[in-house]
Order: C-alpha cells, then sequence, then structure tokens
C-alpha cells in the first residue's frame, strides 16, 4: 500500500522480542501496539494507518512519537474491503505516552 502511493519501503521480518525492543525504544506503549511498526520521516507509523493520515502527519509535523491504528481492525488498509469497514482510530502517540484520536473512521 505504501509503495503504491509513492513511498520507498525497506522491509526487515525480525523475532518478536526484538520487534517489541525496537516499539518501546521508538515511544510505542502497550496500549498502542499493533503488527507492524515503520519509522516515517522521524515519526512512528504503528498498524494499518490509512496514508491520508500519514500525509497529514508529515504535513503538520506535530511534536509527537507518531500515529498508531491499534489492534488490526476490519477494513483498515490491508484488512478487508473498506466498504465493510468496522469503525476505529488513527491515533497520535505523545512523547509523554499519551495519545489522542487523530482521526476517527466511522464503520462503512
Amino acid at each position: 500500500i505504501l509503495e503504491a502511493e509513492g513511498f520507498q519501503v525497506q522491509q526487515a521480518n525480525v523475532g518478536q522480542d526484538e520487534l517489541n525492543r525496537f516499539k518501546a525504544i521508538n515511544g510505542v506503549t502497550e496500549a498502542m501496539a499493533s503488527c507492524h511498526t515503520a519509522l516515517v520521516e522521524g515519526y512512528v507509523v504503528e498498524g494499518h494507518v490509512p496514508v491520508a493520515e500519514i500525509y497529514r502527519l508529515l504535513t503538520e509535523r506535530p511534536d509527537a512519537v507518531g500515529l498508531s491504528v491499534p489492534g488490526m481492525p476490519y477494513g483498515s488498509p490491508g484488512m478487508g474491503p473498506e466498504a465493510e469497514r468496522e469503525a476505529y482510530d488513527v491515533m497520535l502517540m505523545r512523547r509523554d505516552g499519551s495519545a489522542e484520536v487523530y482521526r476517527h473512521y466511522e464503520a462503512a
């Protein structure tokens, strides 16, 4: 999905312990953790975050760790058809460990 949107992607498959350490070092709390972790221009993108929100993050440049879609909600990017999407939130992860809703996606 990211490559189709013009992002250059480097992928590394690592063990769960190494991935968990990487998440912790980069400010992803357990509550915000998901399946995939990426670094994009200094921000963490955790889970199935829509590309539109990544572009918004890179445009707005908030003082934050990055974005997360905790869990793997059905209908989020890569998780089934958007037309059958369940409601989910894209969370902005703050440097103090807190998080707030960055964008809410309604169920389809």
